[in-house]
């Protein structure tokens, strides 16, 4: 789900929203921007402002987050070609099946550590990261807001020096996007993105993995989101943008995704994407209905006010009947029940949010496993 802090504001219709600080997928500046979308009676003038916590720029040879030399990270899913994606995916696949049949004898981790900063708590990051990364071996450190206070205690860049000359790997969840590429620009060791306010590109992997067990493959499959255009979109933009499926966003009028992410996805030619107000038509044949909460962290004054304008873009069975037979729900929780999607919907016999939670673990792993070279 999106998470919004005072790094990066993320306002209502009208009032600024939460990108990475970056004019393309990240990196660089943002001071403004103007998205217009297809409607004629609806044109949006949006101010976007991100704060970084250490007072850092980086250069272009870096805006992919990633260090010199051989140093690999997991920031954005778009960093990789298809060919890594889905040797990643067959990694977690193979990994979970000998967690699954009890084999502990596979520990790549032992004698690793890994940190993890959280400048948002979080149940499903810290139990998945953590439990994966014991069960494999290595020992993982939690670091709360309070141990750190990255950006107010203690700079960003000082933060990634010290943890990399303790740790083996760092995963961190963070607000503002600028966080994780200073975090990745001056880390020795690989960094994982655990989530910004832009991307949440673990939970997207996680998700692939779940279609690929569910649906038996990701490619060529229809994925349709209902609800606000917020960081999990952006990440299943940059994936449509490496893999070929299709993707549709449906969302209210003013709750539209990035639009410059959207403009380099679709310019990727990879995959048909597609950005609509219109749910109904949307779930037509889909393969996957995906929701996700309408008001993520820092956005609960507006709850009220967001009910009332996403009226119609609840998932009910309804939607689903509409979707077709085949269509399976997914959503990446919390859920808000009875708001984003009914009580049915989440306990309907094909939804496979739960299988798409502890997935978060076993793609992590092969994350991991990956970016340590192991």
């Amino acid at each position: 789900m999106a998470a919004i802090s005072g790094h990066c504001t993320f306002r209502s219709h009208h009032s600024p929203i939460a990108v990475p600080a970056s004019s393309s997928f990240y990196g660089g500046d943002i001071r403004s921007s103007s998205i217009s979308f297809a409607s004629p009676s609806f044109v949006r003038r949006t101010h976007i402002s991100c704060q970084a916590s250490s007072d850092t720029s980086l250069p272009s040879s870096s805006v992919n987050g990633t260090a010199k030399g051989e140093k690999k990270d997991f920031l954005h899913i778009s960093d990789f070609d298809k060919s890594t994606i889905l040797k990643i995916l067959d990694r977690a696949i193979e990994v979970k099946a000998q967690l699954k049949s009890g084999d502990r004898s596979f520990t790549p981790f032992k004698g690793k550590t890994m940190a993890m900063i959280f400048a948002k708590p979080s149940m499903r990051t810290r139990v998945s990261f953590e439990t994966g990364f014991f069960l494999l071996g290595g020992h993982a450190i939690y670091l709360g807001p309070d141990d750190i206070q990255m950006g107010k205690r203690e700079e960003t860049r000082d933060v990634a020096r010290v943890l990399s000359r303790y740790n083996d790997i760092i995963m961190a969840r963070v607000f503002a996007h600028q966080d994780i590429l200073d975090l990745a620009k001056f880390s020795t060791v690989p960094v994982i993105n655990g989530l910004t306010d832009y991307n949440h590109p673990c939970q997207i992997m996680a998700d692939a993995l779940t279609m690929i067990e569910h649906i038996g493959r990701l490619e060529g499959t229809k994925v349709v989101y209902v609800g606000d255009g917020n960081n999990i979109v952006h990440s299943w933009l940059l994936l449509a943008s490496v893999v070929p499926f299709h993707f549709v966003c449906a969302c209210p009028k003013g709750f539209e995704p990035d639009k410059e992410t959207v403009d380099k996805a679709q310019k990727a030619g990879i995959s048909k994407i597609e950005i609509t107000n219109d749910p109904k038509e949307a779930v037509k044949d889909a393969d996957v209905v995906y929701s996700d909460v309408w008001a993520s962290m820092g956005q609960k004054e507006e709850a009220a006010y967001r009910r009332q304008v996403f009226q119609g873009f609840q998932v009910d069975e309804a939607l689903m009947k509409i979707a077709g037979p085949k269509a399976y729900f997914m959503h990446c929780l919390p859920a808000e029940r009875g708001v984003e999607v009914t009580d049915s919907v989440i306990e309907a016999p094909n939804s496979i949010v739960f299988p798409q939670a502890e997935n978060r673990m076993h793609a992590q792993n092969a994350i991991m496993l990956h970016v340590l070279g192991l």
